[in-house]
């Protein structure tokens, strides 16, 4: 007879850093699920016959089918499940928003909270890590070679997939150290570095080459790799990186940086260790703009510094588009919302070192093309907040080295490379996939790009 499952209607809490603490070091805020609360939490899954979850995942993990395993003890198991499709469980389990995806299909979220998916996810994978010693085989060579530029969740996906099948891949990567946004861009508090890490020895253990500080478009050119070096097929995914700033008086100031670059330093640098050789601005008041992931990720690095940080955002608490749970982090560890307002000019001293940033209140008026009511300003209503620091969080494009220097290659208004269904761009057997495509998105979803383009590379090159 099946063991009737858990009905409790809350999903079974984090276990965290104590805010006060968390808020002043750059350790793992989430600690993880022990075993006993994993297995309490796989109990609340229905295992739904016709896994309405699964229409929520990018990259289709069978999430009631490894969520059976760790019910019934076997760990190994249940990440092998998630490892068939996934090529990043645990940084999934981390940094993916189930709230908008698998979860938001969970028939448990109808009444109360949907099963703890990601909670899940992340328990299994931290427990193959710790324990899983043989490292995965590396498959026979199949004879084509295909190069993934951009090691970041899109490439390695890419990369995973094929590699499986197979092919000799090479990843080639802009800067020194691969893992793309999921080094530079995510903190340590957030995404240890040490699993991404591990994520991409799995690969090389594959037979992924990795090959670092080669900026494509300046050190080779999609063309070069094609014609010189012999890849018959290029897959781009270099992302996003290229930094949007408001145009208001004051932004070229000392003082006014883009959450790339500060996250970057801290991420990639690790600017913020005592003995880093890392320059990195230590603010005691800062102002960050934007309302997303990447807006909350640098407030909440700011105050690890040390400095007093306001989230200054346009819309309301409600419209934040940041994951729910990391604004209710941000608020916990004293960061402060100054919401329905909007920066017009950020002044300085005599030195052009930043004093104030002057803000106007604003006011939803009608929905815009979005659906989000459109915020409206207030005449009259503008007020100073006294920083050292702004820090433009407010979106990112292509970079447009690739698309310059590569000729035939379609880019659409925002600078994004043009696609089809599957993948595949203007250009004969050179795909592309992640923000280098829709812009500044989510790992999971450059995911499913990378996953999608690996099966029409190797149904091309194949005939399969």
């Amino acid at each position: 007879m099946a063991e009737k499952p858990n009905m409790r209607l809350d999903k079974n809490p984090m276990p965290s850093q104590e805010p006060d603490v968390r808020n002043k070091n750059f350790n793992e805020v989430a600690l993880g699920y022990t075993e006993e609360l994993a297995l309490d939490e796989a109990k609340r899954c229905l295992n739904c016959k016709n896994k309405p979850c699964m229409q929520g995942c990018p990259v289709m993990v069978h999430i009631p089918d490894f969520i059976q395993e760790i019910k019934a003890g076997d760990y190994e198991k249940a990440y092998q499940i998630i490892a068939a499709t996934s090529a990043l469980p645990a940084v999934c389990g981390r940094v993916c928003p189930q709230e908008s995806q698998c979860e938001k299909y969970c028939v448990r979220g109808k009444k109360g909270d949907p099963v703890g998916i990601g909670r899940l996810e992340r328990f299994a994978a931290d427990w193959h890590n710790t324990n899983a010693k043989a490292a995965p085989e590396k498959p026979e060579s199949n004879g084509h070679r295909v190069a993934v530029i951009g090691s970041g969740p899109a490439g390695l996906t890419c990369a995973g997939d094929l590699a499986r099948l197979g092919y000799e891949v090479t990843v080639f990567e802009a800067l020194h150290l691969a893992g793309g946004v999921l080094v530079y861009g995510i903190p340590e508090f957030r995404l240890p570095k040490s699993i991404v890490q591990k994520e991409v020895d799995g690969l090389k253990a594959l037979g992924v080459e990795i090959s670092t500080d080669t900026v494509v478009g300046r050190t080779i050119t999609v063309d070069e790799l094609m014609s010189e070096q012999g890849f018959e097929a290029v897959f781009i995914g270099s992302g996003a990186g290229l930094p949007m700033f408001m145009k208001i008086p004051g932004v070229n100031y000392k003082g006014v940086l883009s959450a790339n670059e500060f996250l970057t330093r801290i991420n990639l640098m690790k600017a913020y260790l005592p003995g880093s050789d890392t320059p990195i601005v230590h603010p005691k008041k800062v102002a960050v703009v934007g309302g997303g992931n990447v807006a909350m990720d640098a407030a909440r690095c700011a105050k690890r510094l040390g400095a007093e940080v306001y989230i200054v955002y346009r819309r309301g608490m409600e419209e934040l588009p940041a994951r729910k749970e990391e604004v209710e982090h941000a608020e916990e560890e004293g960061i402060i919302f100054k919401t329905l307002c909007n920066p017009v000019e950020i002044l300085a001293d005599s030195d052009d070192n930043v004093t104030q940033v002057r803000c106007i209140k604003m006011e939803l008026g009608e929905p815009d093309a979005s659906g989000r009511r459109r915020p409206v300003e207030i005449p009259g209503s503008e007020f100073e907040i006294d920083v050292d620091c702004v820090i433009m969080a407010l979106g990112t494009s292509p970079n447009p080295l690739i698309k310059s220097t590569t000729a035939g290659l379609e880019i659409n208004k925002k600078g994004g490379i043009v696609v089809n269904e599957d993948g595949l761009t203007s250009r004969e057997n050179v795909y592309a996939g992640g923000d280098a495509v829709t812009g500044a998105a989510t790992v999971i979803l450059a995911m499913g790009a990378g996953k999608t383009a690996a099966k029409a590379h190797h149904e091309a090159l194949s005939g399969k």
